[in-house]
């Protein structure tokens, strides 16, 4: 058995999550990662099928042939590191130390891979007769563009009539202790990169000029100050947040030819985001403006309420560690938001979320140990 640098013994989850570490899988390269899963996978039985996609590597892995299905989603890209000296400890060393797995990825998330992993091992050396299928989508997409990743392989899945029941996300979703919040949902992302046409010219002669600054400054603060919507007892309202602004040559004396605006929707359930758009565009064609606006959808919201998958998760984390999970659907964006759309009830767990996409991101090996048991739990309520 792999020992660690105190000279103990390491279990399995923390051993395969060392492993995983040692991988520099920054996105989108996967660096082997997926094909050390996949080789514990096909010794358990499961169908491996590697799914590529452009630069991007995907593993769709399943076992079982009829039933209800249950799938385990995660990602083995990382983000950059960073100044590699400014680490205490080498960002893919993989290190143990007083009780933490240390190294990108640690916690976001090849932690939880490892954990799932481990998980499907030990419930099937169980030798007890499944009740569906078990799937594994893995990428290596998540912590970039996301285009050819989970959202590709969905496609292909549904493209051929493979229907996925529930769907356990491995995103850090602890805070303090392992489930005290697990995500039931993720509000929608719509950005927007708005150009604002003038005419440049000397401050000095407005009156031959026009000054898109002045221009959009009435809109965007209508946009800015406007309320959406109340939200809903699942969601907070939705949020319109400018994330850049730039005008102007840099000269003092200069009125600027056009304004460049990044914004970015954070929406519930109570919008759509064609609604959003059109209320948009609205305000920008009430003020007159000579404009170009260009969409992103980064994801729609969803939400799993109360079902066979959240009482299992509820149920499972009660009994392995005694938490009784705050049903969230705060946070940023996930590849949940490709999965959910299509009639998945989904739901996001993970280890403590305090040093994710951080210098020295660690996790308690601890949390990984139960986090095992949680994952093994969870399919066991479900199947068996």
């Amino acid at each position: 058995m792999p020992t660690t640098e105190a000279g103990g013994q390491a279990s399995a989850v923390v051993e395969l999550a060392r492993q995983l570490i040692r991988r520099p899988s920054v996105t989108p390269e996967d660096a082997g990662c997926q094909e050390l899963l996949a080789e514990r996978l096909s010794a358990l039985g499961f169908f491996i099928e590697p799914m590529r996609f452009g630069e991007v590597d995907n593993l769709w892995a399943h076992l079982g042939n009829s039933g209800p299905m249950l799938v385990f989603a995660g990602h083995t890209d990382v983000v950059p590191t960073g100044a590699v000296d400014a680490w205490n400890r080498p960002p893919f060393g993989g290190e143990i130390a007083d009780g933490m797995l240390h190294g990108r990825g640690a916690a976001d998330m090849k932690g939880s891979l490892a954990a799932m992993v481990v998980a499907m091992e030990t419930l099937l050396a169980e030798g007890r007769p499944l009740k569906g299928r078990i799937g594994f989508l893995i990428t290596s997409d998540e912590e970039g563009p996301a285009r050819e990743g989970t959202v590709r392989v969905m496609e292909a899945l549904l493209a051929r009539g493979e229907k996925i029941d529930w769907c356990v996300v491995g995103e850090p979703s602890s805070g303090e202790v392992l489930g005290d919040l697990i995500r039931v949902g993720r509000r929608g992302s719509l950005n927007g990169y708005l150009k604002v046409r003038g005419i440049q010219g000397h401050v000095a002669y407005p009156h031959l000029a026009r000054n898109p600054v002045h221009q959009a400054l009435a809109p965007l603060h209508e946009l800015a100050s406007r309320q959406w919507d109340a939200g809903n007892a699942f969601f907070p309202p939705t949020s319109f947040q400018i994330a850049n602004i730039s005008a102007g040559t840099g000269a003092s004396n200069v009125i600027p030819g056009h304004l460049d605006v990044m914004f970015n929707f954070r929406f519930c359930t109570e919008q759509t985001a064609e609604t959003l758009q059109t209320e948009v565009e609205a305000v920008l064609d009430a003020a007159g403006l000579d404009y170009a606006l260009e969409w992103q959808l980064s994801g729609q919201p969803f939400l799993t309420e109360h079902g066979q998958l959240v009482e299992a998760v509820c149920a499972t984390l009660l009994e392995v560690s005694g938490s009784e999970p705050e049903l969230s659907t705060g946070g940023g964006t996930s590849d949940g938001r490709f999965i959910a759309p299509h009639g998945v009830e989904l739901v996001e767990l993970g280890p403590c979320n305090a040093t994710i996409h951080q210098i020295d991101e660690c996790v308690p090996i601890a949390q990984l140990e139960l986090l095992a048991q949680a994952y093994a739990g969870i399919a066991r309520r479900l199947l068996t």
